[in-house]
């Protein structure tokens, strides 16, 4: 009887086990519809072998933004439970970039969404005016206004972006005019080429990496003695930097974060848009001096026209 009433519990205990994850494995709170998942899906395209790629969030967030205009709850939700993540995790990244909309599923979502900078050098040229204005003229007819951290543009002040189009020295007209008619492109800034930078001498010291004629420990004894230093507010020597990277166990990553907007912190995007290859060449020498194995560039989606460059700037690298 003992033996009968241990097989028994040990059944009962096995379903109860199984219950419990099955109801573990679904998104806690809001359950996902079949509509929404399949939009979803459809947007963010097949998941690989190991599933959705966590780095891709944002990626996957601006698809669905791009595509409906804000990322409604239920899509949250959809994209949640495809990448296997809590909501909580998906809705502190949608709601911490402001040019993503976080709304309701049943609200309006607006057709046009005008950004004017509120940043310290574009509030010094009178965009709180240009602001008040726009508002007064566009919000009556369906056109969102919202006041925008620094865009990154201080010496074009003061700027405002119309969808992903950016407008230096912003007027009301020059708002008017392409929320009315949407201009193609951003027209780019003149752009060193390949072929000119070539020409100049560019990528021969990657070059003499790759090839073992100029040794990684010569290079990085080179930056060291070069007395360089970051820009990001420390002034942390760039030499000891790499060295105690390089010091690290394998894998080891790059991130570079192009992400400008404290007041007067252009010059990331004015290089970068103009010429990318040298910016390429020294995030692969640095790569190669480390032993970097992946690295992220991060650019902000204010910088759509240096992030066109750079990616035309990496097929031209790639082929």
């Amino acid at each position: 009887m003992s033996d009968s009433k241990d097989i028994s519990t040990t059944r009962v205990s096995a379903q109860a086990l199984r219950e419990s994850l099955r109801r573990s494995a679904q998104l806690k709170g809001r359950q996902v519809d079949a509509v929404s998942r399949d939009e979803v899906l459809q947007l963010i395209g097949t998941a690989g072998p190991e599933g959705y790629r966590r780095d891709l969030l944002i990626e996957y967030l601006h698809r669905i933004n791009d595509h409906t205009g804000a990322l409604r709850h239920r899509h949250l939700a959809a994209l949640a439970q495809a990448m296997k993540l809590s909501m909580a995790e998906v809705f502190e990244v949608a709601s911490f970039y402001h040019h993503f909309e976080v709304v309701a599923d049943d609200a309006t979502v607006a057709s046009v969404t005008v950004r004017v900078c509120d940043g310290l050098s574009c509030e010094l040229a009178g965009s709180r005016a240009l602001f008040d204005e726009t508002v007064k003229t566009l919000v009556a007819s369906g056109v969102a206004v919202v006041a925008a951290p620094c865009l990154g543009r201080c010496e074009q002040a003061p700027v405002a972006q119309v969808r992903q189009r950016a407008l230096p020295q912003a007027t009301l007209p020059a708002i008017q005019q392409e929320v009315a008619h949407p201009s193609a492109h951003e027209v780019p800034p003149q752009v060193v080429a390949l072929s000119d930078y070539l020409q100049s001498g560019g990528y021969r010291t990657l070059r003499a990496l790759l090839s073992g004629q100029m040794r990684p420990e010569w290079a990085l004894s080179r930056v060291e003695d070069s007395g360089l230093r970051g820009l990001g507010g420390a002034g942390f020597p760039a030499g000891r930097k790499w060295r105690i990277v390089s010091a690290q166990p394998a894998p080891r990553l790059m991130a570079v974060n192009i992400d400008e907007g404290e007041p007067g912190t252009f010059k990331d995007r004015h290089y970068l848009e103009r010429d990318p290859h040298r910016f390429l060449e020294g995030m692969f020498i640095a790569a190669q001096v480390v032993g970097v194995q992946t690295i992220y560039i991060y650019i902000r989606d204010e910088y759509h026209a240096a992030r066109e460059g750079l990616t035309r700037a990496l097929v031209e690298v790639n082929t």
